[in-house]
């Protein structure tokens, strides 16, 4: 079956809807009216012959079908994608390209000047920026589509087979709105969040954060009580704004709306920069010594490492 553009774009619509779960949220992240979003879907499901989504359940959840056709659809679009750029390079003679991938928050202080220098000495070469979660960054960096990604730690990283370099480690603040009681204190123990509503990011999206949190918590005598478990650090801070618990976040996460606590015993958590461990590609290795001049003139106690 030969694909139209059009259809083209009804996979790309209903690959949003299953990221998002949710016909609204998908909208929006489209820019499109909820009805067409709906229509295209719709559509999809009448040419394939399947059922993707049931949207009996609330929120929404993927068939069987819909879970094999969104699988698929991540290595198509990214494919398509990555042709595209090799076709406009051609035709403005670049001369290189760095695909990065990156986790948002704790880069946000640092990404942009760090980008800058790096153009400044390889004015030529195209940067790609891909802002994912931490489990795809690895993923899509020992695939290939990615030539070296800023995460943090994951469950199968030493499967993944990737080389690292350790910029920096971040301990974690308990999050609170500025009316909270707490909001005036210079630090809390671990201690004291036995019993509160806690707010962290889920183990699927951030296994070492997950799980350094939990340890602390053992260690300190007590289970946590997890309230929610989102995918994205940005949806602890709305739970919090909104009184739902307390969020445990690093130190790098910003919002203006709350005050962030540093918990004690201090608990850190890595940033690191990582690559393939098999590669040629001279762009990587430029990348490299730019952000190792970057983080070895940063603050006394950032760290820098190897393997």
């Amino acid at each position: 079956m030969g694909y139209t553009v059009m259809e083209l774009r009804h996979l790309r619509y209903f690959q949003a809807v299953a990221e998002e779960l949710s016909f609204s949220q998908a909208s929006r992240r489209l820019r499109i009216a909820q009805p067409a979003l709906s229509r295209a879907v719709q559509e999809l499901e009448r040419e394939l012959g399947a059922i993707l989504i049931q949207r009996e359940t609330r929120p929404p959840s993927l068939t069987p079908a819909g879970k094999v056709l969104l699988s698929d659809i991540a290595r198509i679009t990214e494919q398509l994608d990555e042709m595209i750029r090799r076709v406009q390079r051609t035709s403005v003679g670049a001369e290189g390209e760095l695909r990065l991938g990156y986790i948002g928050p704790p880069t946000r202080d640092f990404l942009a000047p760090l980008l800058k220098d790096f153009s400044s000495k390889y004015p030529r070469v195209t940067i790609n920026l891909e802002e994912r979660t931490p489990e795809r960054v690895w993923e899509m960096v020992a695939q290939g589509r990615l030539s070296v990604g800023i995460t943090r730690p994951v469950l199968a990283h030493e499967a993944l087979g990737l080389k690292t370099m350790i910029l920096r480690h971040e301990k974690f603040c308990a999050a609170v709105p500025h009316d909270h009681p707490w909001a005036d204190r210079d630090g809390l123990t671990w201690k004291s969040l036995a019993c509160q509503p806690l707010i962290v990011l889920a183990r699927r999206e951030g296994a070492s954060s997950h799980d350094a949190i939990q340890a602390a918590c053992a260690e300190n005598g007590f289970q946590p009580k997890l309230v929610h478990t989102p995918s994205l650090i940005g949806t602890i801070l709305q739970y919090v704004q909104a009184g739902a618990g307390i969020g445990i976040v690093p130190e790098s996460t910003h919002s203006s709306q709350l005050k962030l606590i540093p918990l004690r015993p201090a608990r850190t958590i890595p940033l690191m920069l990582v690559w393939p461990k098999q590669t040629d590609d001279p762009m990587v290795s430029a990348f490299r010594k730019v952000v190792e001049a970057r983080f070895k003139s940063s603050k006394s106690d950032s760290k820098l490492g190897g393997e």
